[in-house]
């Protein structure tokens, strides 16, 4: 009985020739021997090159080296879309250690239990941001980090509280600094936490691995091939920009930075620069369709536009293309390095009316190249549920993009990977073409009268509303029922609209259990991210699930 693979693992080992640990620090190295003078980033009327960004991070690395950081410490940043941070996510793990990206619309408290659950001993931050983060290291338990000040010429405000200032470390550094591949490709690379409404947040920790992978995924996945010019309109706090910062570097493009989502520097950015590529949530490319001075159709190749978040509105997806963004839809969690499936698009469908297309293209779709699978399962008997659209389970990850686990919480960890697969907490089904589907999340399932009520389908109606900027739905008490929809609605800058009229035209698409029984106008609370924030809907009407996160 033969074991193993007999005579194909006779001295055929792993070698210095024959294996290196896959590191995203390779697409930065190459991009500047084979690219030296191609343009890297550009940010209000500053450009840097490939070899000048390669210098850079190895000049900052080599500083990080000098001040105590080395593998397995952690190095964390409050900073925007600014050259700085897209240079971190290589100068960092240079040094073997980890970049814990802070969301930057975060409150003291949640910060300072970030920088002491994961260690922080240097912390880099934006004058913007100084007043929060002091607070927030006053409110620390453990032992402060360094913090270096990253000035912006861009900005006007904020005070320097570092004990240095970014440009001065890098210039300080040594632009010769023999950084080193990790030891294991499944050495972590970044520390992300979750946002979390109850109890603290979880640390997300991803591995060089799963970075490499994820980012060439995204060039496959998002149409990227050589050389794009991508507009950083997602926050690359964010799951680290999707993975972005590696995935431009691999594809020797140009990274456009943006220090915050304003329509009409977007618009002219895509002009000035040639933008080919962007990221953002639905609420982004909303903002961006109803602004004012929108372009209304273009001659110039449309920009690709990857869309994840909730279950993009047809409405978002036909508009877009009116403004010349074709969108491509992705979807994924912090836990699988953002996206990591696609609506993989199938011949045929630019040949299809608008509103039939966009229905097709808001599915959450199938597995990006470098995931091995996303599927549906009852989360009891961990089978798959039949192709049938119908039948409700729970969206499952498998494969190298999945993250290590939770920092510091083993509980959480085996409870997301029960079954040997990853719990994303999404409902959805199967369609015939083995495309997933999201329903909902399953503490946003609305169950009236023993029915199940997706308020992602009620929210799709009430985006198609010409008056409806922005639109939530979540379960409202109810003595005859249980619980009933209720709409939290923002209207267009001068549109009107009342709650009869909402009701009304929901009633026209939706069967009478799932029309909203009551409308709430007024601006809708998001995160940072674009993404509504439900469980303050949730509180707002006393929902027995508003304590969920």
């Amino acid at each position: 009985m033969s074991t193993g693979q007999g005579q194909y693992s006779i001295g055929l080992d792993k070698t210095p020739a024959n294996f290196v640990p896959l590191t995203p620090l390779s697409f930065l190295e190459r991009s500047a021997s084979v690219y030296p003078g191609m343009t890297s980033t550009v940010y209000e009327g500053r450009t840097f090159t490939w070899a000048q960004t390669y210098e850079r991070c190895k000049r900052f690395a080599s500083f990080l080296v000098r001040n105590g950081i080395g593998r397995g410490d952690t190095v964390a940043a409050m900073l925007p879309n600014i050259p700085a941070m897209n240079e971190l996510h290589f100068a960092v793990p240079m040094t073997g250690a980890v970049l814990n990206a802070l969301n930057i619309r975060l409150d003291a408290a949640s910060i300072a239990f970030m920088l002491d659950h994961g260690g922080a001993k240097i912390l880099l931050v934006d004058p913007e941001f100084s007043a929060v983060i002091s607070e927030a290291l006053n409110l620390m338990k453990q032992r402060k980090p360094l913090v270096i000040d990253v000035d912006d010429a861009a900005f006007a405000g904020g005070s320097r509280i570092g004990e240095i200032e970014y440009e001065t470390a890098v210039a300080a550094g040594d632009p010769n600094f023999a950084w080193t591949h990790p030891d294991d490709e499944w050495d972590a690379i970044a520390l992300s936490y979750t946002s979390g409404t109850t109890g603290n947040p979880k640390g997300v920790v991803t591995h060089h691995r799963g970075a490499y992978l994820n980012a060439v995924s995204n060039i496959l996945d998002g149409n990227l091939g050589s050389h794009p010019v991508y507009l950083w309109t997602l926050p690359m706090f964010h799951c680290n920009g999707w993975c972005f910062p590696w995935t431009i570097a691999a594809s020797a493009g140009i990274n456009v930075c943006l220090r915050k989502v304003d329509p009409a520097k977007i618009f002219a950015l895509i002009v000035e620069h040639g933008v080919t590529h962007m990221c953002g949530a639905p609420i982004v490319y909303n903002t961006l369709i109803n602004a004012p001075g929108a372009p209304s159709g273009t001659d110039r190749r449309p920009v690709v536009g990857l869309i994840a978040g909730a279950a993009p509105p047809v409405a978002v997806l036909a508009g877009a293309e009116k403004i010349g963004i074709r969108l491509t839809h992705v979807y994924g969690l912090t836990e699988v390095y953002g996206p990591a499936s696609v609506c993989a698009e199938q011949p045929g469908w630019d040949a299809l009316p608008a509103d039939e297309r966009a229905q097709l293209m808001r599915r959450q779709g199938v597995a990006y190249h470098m995931q091995e699978a996303i599927t549906v399962l009852d989360p009891d008997t961990m089978q798959p549920v039949p192709r049938d659209g119908e039948t409700i389970g729970e969206v499952m990850f498998r494969g190298n993009v999945v993250m290590k686990g939770y920092l510091k919480n083993e509980t959480a960890t085996k409870e997301a990977f029960a079954g040997g697969w990853f719990h994303t907490g999404d409902l959805g089904v199967l369609d015939q073409d083995g495309y997933v589907i999201i329903k909902d999340r399953s503490k946003d399932i609305i169950i009236s009268g023993g029915e199940n009520i997706s308020s992602v389908e009620v929210e799709d109606v009430l985006y198609k509303h010409p008056a409806v900027l922005f639109a939530a739905v979540v379960a409202k008490p109810d003595p005859k029922w249980g619980e009933v929809p209720c709409a939290f609605v923002e209207l267009k800058q001068g549109a009107s609209a009342n709650e009869a009229e909402i009701i009304a035209y929901c009633k026209t698409q939706l069967s009478s259990f799932k029309t909203p029984k009551a409308v709430v106008f007024g601006v809708i609370p998001k995160t940072s991210t674009g993404k509504i924030q439900k469980f303050m809907l949730r509180n707002q009407v006393s929902s027995a699930k508003a304590i969920s996160a």
